[in-house]
C-alpha cells in the first residue's frame, strides 16, 4: 500500500536534513501527505495533526489500532502550552525536561488544534518538544502541531536509524527524513497532569529518579490502561513486538534460540544460540536503551522463533528498557 493520497508508486523519498530537505519535508505535510522524521527517542512518522485525514494515514500506514492516542510534536513550550492546560506540576516538568524525551499528557484547551482522531476522543492531548534540533527546525518549517507515532507498523520494534523505517515503511509514505542514528533509542516518558498528583504512564528516556527530583517525590504508577482503550500512546499490553516469541530473564538458552544480552552476561548454552546481541558489555544503561530495538531487529531476522533476554536491572534507564521488552514478550 502507497502513501494515501498519492498517485505514485515509487518508493519512499529519502530527503537530507539539510534546509532543502526540511522545506521539501514541510511541504508535504502541508499537503497531508506522511514524512517520517528523527527525534532523540525513536524516528516518528509525522502527518498534520490538525487534519483529520492526513491522521488517519498514519494509522492506515502503520495499521494502527485507532483508540491508540497520538502524540502531538510541537517546536517549543509556548506552542504546545496553546494546545493544552498546564498545571503547576506540568510547568514544572516542562520547564526540566523540554526540550527532550518527555511526552505530558494534559487537558486539551478549547482551543487546541489536534484534531480529535489524533486524541482518540479523548479531552486531553499528549505533547512533546523533542530534543532533536532537526526535528525542531522542521516543526518550525512546518508551523503547526505535528502527529509523531514511531514510524514502523503497529506492534513492531521501533526505528531508531532511517534504515529501519525504509524496512517497515518504504513505499507506503511520502518521505523520510533522514537524520542519522538516535540518541536515546527509547521512547519518550510519558506523564499525565490530569490534576491531582502526576501519574506516569510510560516510562521512558526519563527516569522516574529524574522526575521525582522535580516534583518533590515520585509520580504515581499508572494502572495498566484498558487494553479496550488507553489513555496515552504507547499502552497496548503487546506492542514493539518482533516477529520472534520473546523470552525474559533468560539464564540459560534452547537450542536454536536468540540470544539477547546484557552486561556481558554468559548464559548456559550460549554456545548453540542462532544468533547473539549484547546491549552493552559493560553494563551501561544508556547505551542498552540506544540499542535496544536495533538489536531486536537483528535477532529477529536470524529466523529464531525465540529470544531470550538475559536479566536486566530494573534501575534508571533499566525500567523503560524492560517496560518494552515485557510489552514484546506480550501474548498476541
Amino acid at each position: 500500500m502507497n502513501d494515501p493520497g498519492s498517485t505514485a508508486s515509487a518508493s519512499t523519498r529519502r530527503l537530507s536534513g539539510d534546509p532543502a530537505g526540511i522545506a521539501e519535508a514541510a511541504r508535504l505535510l502541508r499537503a497531508g501527505r506522511l514524512v517520517a522524521f528523527p527525534t532523540e527517542t525513536v524516528y516518528g512518522l509525522g502527518a498534520d495533526a490538525t487534519d483529520p485525514e492526513a491522521v488517519a494515514r498514519i494509522f492506515a500506514a502503520k495499521e494502527r489500532p485507532r483508540f491508540n492516542p497520538l502524540i502531538a510534536h510541537l517546536p517549543d513550550p509556548a506552542a504546545a502550552r496553546r494546545q493544552g492546560r498546564f498545571d503547576a506540576f506540568a510547568e514544572a516538568l516542562a520547564a526540566a525536561f523540554w526540550p527532550g524525551p518527555l511526552t505530558l499528557v494534559v487537558p486539551a484547551t478549547a482551543e487546541t488544534t489536534v484534531c480529535d482522531l489524533a486524541r482518540a476522543g479523548l479531552p486531553s492531548v499528549a505533547l512533546r518538544v523533542p530534543g532533536n534540533p532537526l526535528a525542531r527546525d522542521l516543526l518550525q518549517a512546518f508551523g503547526r502541531p505535528l502527529a509523531g507515532p514511531s514510524a514502523n507498523r503497529s506492534g513492531r520494534v521501533s526505528p531508531t536509524c532511517a534504515d529501519h523505517v525504509l524496512a517497515d515503511l518504504d513505499g507506503r509514505i511520502a518521505a523520510l527524513l533522514d537524520g542519522g542514528a538516535t540518541r536515546v533509542g527509547v521512547e519518550s516518558t510519558v506523564v499525565a497532569c490530569l490534576g491531582g498528583w502526576p501519574r506516569l504512564l510510560r516510562p521512558g528516556g526519563i527516569t522516574r529518579a529524574a522526575l521525582a527530583a522535580v516534583l518533590g517525590q515520585e509520580p504515581e504508577t499508572a494502572a495498566e490502561a484498558d487494553a479496550a482503550r488507553p489513555a496515552g500512546p504507547g499502552l497496548l499490553a503487546s506492542h514493539y513486538a518482533p516477529r520472534a516469541r520473546v523470552r525474559l530473564d533468560a539464564t540459560a538458552l534452547e537450542p536454536g534460540e536468540a540470544a539477547l544480552l546484557f552486561g556481558g552476561a554468559r548464559p548456559d548454552g550460549l554456545g548453540q544460540a542462532r544468533a547473539v546481541r549484547d546491549l552493552s558489555p559493560g553494563g551501561d544503561l544508556a547505551e542498552a536503551a540506544a540499542q535496544l530495538f536495533g538489536a531486536l531487529r537483528a535477532l529477529d531476522a536470524s529466523g529464531a522463533p525465540c529470544i531470550a533476554v538475559s536479566p536486566i536491572p530494573e534501575s534508571g534507564l533499566g525500567e523503560a528498557i524492560r517496560d518494552r521488552l515485557t510489552r514484546a514478550a506480550a501474548p498476541r
